[in-house]
């Protein structure tokens, strides 16, 4: 209680929120950050229900990371409760209103929880940002980077976008803040001049995530695991046996081959492999692989492996014959990776049946 307390009156002389008269009022919870406190949410599952949803489109994370090929220095930058630092129009904030033991409030600037917030900040920090997207920054909703090939372009690149963000009055939180960084941590990836590898500290909760006993544990593990998947060779049918214990008509029975298939991934994924940042755009090689259990393909450049794609077979496709599951592999892996392949020349497609 004395938690809620003191980041109610926080907020209150921040000017984040105000006392409410509105016939609304969300519950309040709390969310562990990584620095061990808390943040308090609210949680506006009602509202997002009836709430028309905003379509923006979030980045894909390959895509983000194939920008910084050749990138040798890094700095991130972290918003200060990005979202508080938006406004939230006058005649929304009744609907923003949440009850308390100590009273009910509505925010003035956008909460965390709503269904449309993530969109709407990333389309903010999109047009900020413009000017020097795909050039030297990426954004994803208040996760800033800047990546230079050099010291010197570092600096000049820093400089542009902290005045970019003085400019346009938005504040950054220095303790979350690095700068000059050779090796950086960001959505999950730690990138550097060799490539991409999985964060050690998802590697860490991989080892030590204990056996699943409910469909739900099932799906939390596969959900991580799945991040990674391209890391991964053949993971959609390594994760089959887990992935049958999730469907609704089949019975939760846990065996050998279901401890084989846990373990297996737990392995893979704490021995991931380096992969390599795409060099341009020719000299693609794409190997495909079928048999029943599912697809699989790699994509290559140069002898380096850029990415691993797999997955499990519908069910019409149980009846296929071997060529037809063959060519199969090859359109899967066209469709994943047709912004590397089309377009560009002496890129090649090998069955590795062949």
């Amino acid at each position: 209680m004395q938690e809620l307390s003191n980041q109610l009156q926080e907020i209150l002389d921040k000017d984040f929120i105000r006392p409410s008269y509105s016939p609304w009022g969300a519950p309040v919870l709390f969310v562990k950050k990584k620095d061990g406190s808390f943040r308090m949410c609210i949680d506006y599952r009602e509202l997002n229900k009836l709430t028309i949803k905003n379509r923006y489109p979030l980045p894909r994370i390959d895509d983000l990371f194939d920008q910084l090929q050749g990138a040798q220095y890094f700095s991130k930058i972290d918003l200060r409760s990005g979202y508080h630092q938006l406004r939230v129009q006058d005649e929304d904030i009744p609907k923003m209103a949440f009850r308390t033991r100590y009273g009910h409030y509505e925010f003035m600037v956008m909460p965390f929880g709503l269904t449309n917030a993530p969109a709407v900040f990333m389309d903010l920090m999109n047009r900020v940002c413009k000017p020097y997207l795909d050039q030297f920054v990426i954004v994803f909703i208040d996760d800033i980077l800047v990546y230079s090939k050099n010291k010197t372009e570092h600096e000049q690149h820093l400089r542009k976008i902290l005045e970019l963000l003085r400019e346009k009055k938005l504040y950054a939180k220095f303790s979350k803040c690095e700068f000059w960084l050779r090796e950086v941590k960001f959505l999950g990836h730690v990138v550097n001049s060799e490539g991409i590898h999985v964060d050690p500290a998802k590697i860490e909760a991989i080892k030590n995530w204990d056996t699943p006993k409910t469909p739900t544990e099932i799906r939390s593990f596969l959900g991580l695991a799945g991040y990674y998947r391209r890391f991964i060779s053949n993971f959609s049918k390594i994760a089959l046996p887990l992935t049958k214990l999730t469907q609704k008509s089949e019975p939760f029975v846990w065996e050998q081959k279901q401890e084989d298939a846990f373990q297996t991934l737990k392995q893979k994924l704490c021995n991931a492999p380096i992969l390599s940042l795409p060099e341009g755009c020719d000299d693609f090689v794409v190997y495909c692989d079928a048999s029943h259990q599912g697809l699989g393909c790699v994509l290559m450049q140069r002898d380096k492996v850029i990415a691993y794609a797999s997955r499990q077979l519908k069910v019409h496709e149980r009846n296929y014959t071997t060529h037809d599951l063959e060519l199969g592999a090859v359109i899967f892996a066209l469709k994943i990776w047709r912004h590397y392949l089309y377009g560009t020349k002496d890129n090649k497609l090998r069955n590795l049946w062949v």
